[in-house]
């Protein structure tokens, strides 16, 4: 996919970033995958990031009154850094995720957020189909 790599590139310049990834939250299959991971385990945390994002997807734990009004990110905080979680959207599937881990210390999560939208919108054009 023509992108990815150059994505995953932008999204480690974020000052504190220590890990990047694109999961297809369908399958919790990393898509691709830069730096470093909790636990050393990209597998396993593309795994979690897919769980996360259908459960908050889910009737049960993400309900809006207002009508197509999407999902557009999640922030998990941890004692020692912050993971975002940015789902991409397209016009065909929107499978994908795209997933940062913090540094807590030397991050900004304003200035990571909105970098993450950035990204992802620029992702969005990359894999729209021609």
């Amino acid at each position: 996919m023509p992108g990815v790599e150059e994505c995953l590139r932008e999204a480690m310049t974020i000052p504190g970033a220590l890990g990047a990834s694109i999961v297809d939250y369908t399958t919790g299959f990393p898509v691709a995958m830069t730096g470093a991971a909790p636990n050393e385990d990209h597998e396993a945390a593309a795994a979690g990031t897919a769980e996360v994002v259908q459960a908050a997807q889910s009737r049960s734990l993400f309900v809006s009154a207002v009508p197509h009004d999407l999902l557009e990110d999640l922030i998990i905080t941890t004692a020692g850094g912050y993971h975002l979680l940015r789902l991409v959207h397209t016009g065909f599937d929107s499978r994908l995720v795209l997933y940062l881990w913090l540094d807590r210390l030397r991050g900004n999560l304003a200035v990571a957020r909105l970098r993450m939208q950035t990204l992802a919108e620029q992702l969005t054009t990359v894999t729209q189909p021609q």
